[in-house]
């Protein structure tokens, strides 16, 4: 596999000082040896876990990096959504990589480096339908018919933003795409991660997705006692977005299809 090239950049530049490692959460991690990232492994291709059990993902890939660059070994910690901000200001865990949208609310409790991946709601439906829909006014028609998973963000966000649609709620994710492939409905409206996946498990059936229609930026969250943390992750995320390696990432968790057979 192609060495990611920042990785390397950071890597001689730490071998050149050590003024990098000094404050209260890098010291600790340094001293410990050991990174800690709290996951909630259960929201692909961001974070899952394989048949054997193993997580994966462009967030683990993501924190695997940032553990090689500080020269410490990555601790993947699994727990449930809700639990890693508790966890992360208690002292559990050093940072979450997650999928977690940046938020005011989080933000005042947390620090968020990035975002590393803008997210919202995209639409899916067939490769003619999507080339014509740039925005949510674009599907706000009394013609255009809309499934969206019930009880889900998606939902709320249609009946707000496309009141005018014909919306019809399905009770999960796999009902509704049943119903744009049986041709009950024109499009789906899910979460681009969501949306992502079931375009490649799909990809026979000749079903796109567009691109976020809503703004839902997606960082690293950490504690904010360490100004010198969120500038060495700022920087490294910096890298990553100049050389083209988060692009490189991006893409092969949400392009390439390889990797959907390891789910469980």
């Amino acid at each position: 596999m192609k060495k990611i090239s920042v990785v390397l950049v950071f890597v001689m530049m730490l071998s050149f000082t050590t003024a990098v490692f000094a404050g209260p959460a890098i010291d600790k991690i340094v001293k410990r040896g050991e990174l800690i990232i709290g996951t909630s492994g259960d929201y692909p291709p961001f974070t899952a876990k394989s048949k054997d059990g193993k997580l994966m993902g462009l967030d683990i890939d993501l924190g695997m990096l940032i553990a090689e660059v500080m020269q410490v070994k990555a601790k993947i910690v699994q727990m449930p959504f809700a639990e890693l901000l508790p966890a992360l200001q208690s002292g559990k865990i050093d940072m979450i990589i997650s999928a977690m949208t940046i938020v005011p609310k989080r933000n005042l409790k947390v620090a968020f480096v990035g975002p590393y991946f803008i997210s919202g709601q995209s639409v899916m439906t067939t490769k003619m339908m999507a080339m014509s829909v740039e925005n949510l006014n674009d599907i706000n028609k009394p013609d255009f018919t809309l499934a969206v998973p019930g009880g889900t963000t998606s939902e709320m966000t249609a009946k707000n933003s496309v009141p005018k649609a014909q919306i019809k709620v399905a009770k999960d994710m796999n009902e509704a795409v049943k119903m744009l492939l049986d041709g009950k409905v024109k499009a789906v409206m899910s979460d681009t991660a969501a949306c992502a996946v079931e375009t490649i498990r799909n990809k026979e059936k000749k079903i796109v997705s567009t691109p976020p229609l809503t703004y839902e930026p997606i960082g690293i969250a950490i504690a904010e006692n360490d100004p010198l943390f969120y500038n060495f992750l700022s920087n490294f995320m910096s890298g990553m977005k100049g050389s083209g390696d988060l692009d490189m990432l991006t893409n092969k968790w949400f392009k390439d299809p390889s990797w959907i057979k390891d789910l469980p």
